[in-house]
């Protein structure tokens, strides 16, 4: 039986319900079978209590040695029934219930994946991830658990308490007495250990999100030598873990205890009641066997309900969290424009086709068939207004052109909203108004895969994933040869660095690449983005951790690639945009100023003012 650690009560049970009943009735045959197993053993355990009575009656007092051999061969035969279909039950629950998880897990995951950037922003990545942990758990325990074994009680409460009133309903009124006083007990009980568990499980995960920042900040702590006060605010919360585990615990300790004394009062005072009525001819003896062995076995289906309700109400609010993040709208991609391989002819038509070529061109409808328009990287925003938030705009009336074939550089200070102009172009948001174009073609009408894929992004936050040092410069192009690989390498110059590693490209990644510097995951970021060729190329700070020699032999490496192609770079350091066909100056949302180096210097504005600054804090 899996650990009760407390509920909350779903907010809208019965839209709950509905959900999840979607994926049972995808697997209603399974479940009406377990249903029927579970109605065959605890038939069976309530009819074969039953027979003592007219075995004790029929055979044992009358001294027939042959027919009680044969009623209780046929009362083996009943319960091995009985046991032949709780081990069918148990294991075809685990079975179905597993697939509905699956199913549900998969379902969530690909969720998730469709969910806009926006809706990251606003939720933790702890209270995702509790989503496909925590909440998934509970879901399954009950589905694993409860399920079968709330059947199996009510109906082994029930018909046990029927059979009492079959045998005497004089005798049944005093279980009934003690069933009431046992349920009383319950709910009194599971009010108090709830709020205690729900307390505990607070306090366990102010622990866990204490040490979790402890261990990600090792070397903060270290340096300011923060080891005693940290230790000191551990203890603290782990004392307040102690006090409300050993509340909960309580509580929930003396629940079967006093269960079990109450059954045990309840079975003393019924045999008491039932011998004097044996005693005085109005019951005989194999029903009062009978009777005694139903009382019990009473308590248990009524404490094993209880438990299960709590655990099934602990299921159905994690089913509730996991269903309201599967209602979350999915991003809006009305798009009908797509990417394609197409073959440049002698006359400069384009023709489509399937094998992979150098040249891309949009697939744009007209007409009842299609045009293609050829992908060259002409990037385009006209009084752009955009705001995370309606209440705060983030860029107001931005406009640029952008060549193919240019290098554009963004520069401002933190927070003006140069990262913000390059997540546009990937339609990562929705702009509020103005229009974006891509050679020409509303980004809004294409499609977001074929326009993301059009693009490739080095962001200054690296991430790599479990897995070889090539396979994550594949990321970038899953179908890439091992020759294009180790290209992609030398052009972002991490070629020499990971052959000096003792597995080379074979090396294993895990935990981001901790087994890198910062540096050697920055140019593997580079390397992904080198080995996919892509037509637009965004690099957003994306040599910030390495060198400044290191950084122009990227540069060198990333223009021979990016020849006729168009790259948007936002820089640190303004030394690395000296080059750039044109720079934009971003300051409160807006472009102030833009031209070539040169010319920004005489102009002596705002971009003037950030070189002197930099030169001299360089100096």
């Amino acid at each position: 039986m899996a650990k009760y650690v407390g509920y909350k009560r779903p907010k809208d049970t019965k839209k709950t319900i509905r959900h999840l009943l979607v994926y049972l009735g995808m697997h209603k045959w399974s479940f009406l079978l377990v249903a029927l197993l579970v109605l065959i053993s605890a038939g069976a355990n309530i009819t074969g209590t039953y027979l003592l009575k007219p075995v004790i009656n029929r055979f044992i007092v009358p001294g027939d040695l042959n027919g009680l051999v044969r009623a209780v061969a046929a009362m083996g035969v009943m319960y091995l029934c009985g046991a032949l279909a709780t081990l069918g039950y148990n294991r075809l629950m685990v079975k179905t219930s597993q697939k509905v998880i699956r199913e549900i897990r998969s379902d969530l995951f690909a969720h998730v994946q469709k969910l806009p950037l926006r809706y990251f922003d606003a939720h933790t990545h702890g209270e995702l991830m509790s989503r496909f942990t925590n909440d998934v758990d509970a879901v399954q325990e009950a589905m694993n658990n409860s399920f079968a074994m709330i059947i199996q009680s009510f109906m082994m409460l029930f018909g046990t308490v029927i059979m009492m009133m079959v045998l005497s309903i004089r005798l049944s009124l005093i279980v009934v007495v003690f069933l009431i006083v046992m349920f009383v007990v319950i709910r009194l009980n599971g009010k108090h250990s709830k709020k205690y568990f729900n307390r505990q499980q607070e306090e366990l995960g102010k622990i866990n999100g204490f040490v979790q920042e402890m261990a990600e900040g090792q070397k903060v702590e270290k340096v300011f030598n923060h080891e005693a006060k940290d230790y000191a605010r551990f203890c603290e919360l782990s004392e307040n873990f102690r006090k409300q585990s050993t509340n909960a615990l309580s509580f929930a300790g003396m629940m079967i205890p006093t269960i079990v004394s109450l059954s045990y009062l309840n079975y003393a005072v019924s045999a008491c009641a039932g011998g004097l009525l044996a005693i005085r001819g109005l019951m005989d003896l194999g029903s009062l066997s009978a009777y005694l062995v139903y009382v019990r076995q009473s308590a248990m289906p009524l404490n094993q309900f209880t438990q299960q309700v709590n655990f099934l109400l602990s299921a159905l609010s994690g089913a509730e969290r996991i269903f309201d993040m599967m209602d979350e709208q999915p991003e809006v991609d009305e798009g009908n424009v797509h990417l394609c391989h197409v073959v440049k002819n002698a006359d400069g038509t384009l023709t489509e086709c399937e094998q992979s070529t150098p040249d891309y061109a949009w697939k744009v409808p007209e007409n009842g068939g299609f045009r293609y328009v050829e992908l060259k990287g002409d990037v385009r925003f006209q009084n752009v207004v955009f705001g995370y938030t309606d209440k705060k705009r983030v860029l107001n009336g931005i406009s640029l052109f952008a060549k193919p074939g240019q290098k554009i550089a963004f520069v401002g200070s933190t927070g003006a909203g140069k990262t913000t102009i390059v997540n546009l172009i990937n339609r990562f948001y929705e702009i509020q108004s103005g229009t974006i174009t891509y050679d020409g073609i509303d980004i809004q009408q294409i499609a977001k895969d074929d326009l993301r894929r059009s693009l490739a992004m080095v962001i200054q936050d690296t991430h790599l994933f479990t897995g070889t040092i090539a396979d994550n410069i594949r990321y970038g192009k899953l179908d890439a040869t091992d020759e294009e690989v180790y290209e992609a390498a030398r052009i972002a110059n991490a070629d020499s660095f990971i052959r000096r590693l003792p597995d080379g490209y074979d090396t294993m990644l895990y935990a981001d690449g901790s087994n890198l510097s910062q540096g050697q995951r920055q140019l593997l970021a580079i390397a992904r983005a080198a080995v996919a060729k892509p037509p637009v190329l965004i690099l957003d700070e994306a040599t910030s951790s390495v060198d400044t020699r290191t950084e122009r032999l990227i540069e060198k490496g990333m223009d021979a690639i990016m020849e006729g192609r168009t790259v948007f770079v936002i820089a640190h350091r303004l030394s690395t945009i000296k080059s750039a066909d044109l720079i934009l100056v971003v300051k409160d949302g807006r472009i102030v100023e833009q031209g070539k180096h040169e010319e920004l210097i005489m102009k002596k504005g705002f971009y003037e003012q950030l070189y002197n600054a930099q030169f001299q804090e360089d100096a």
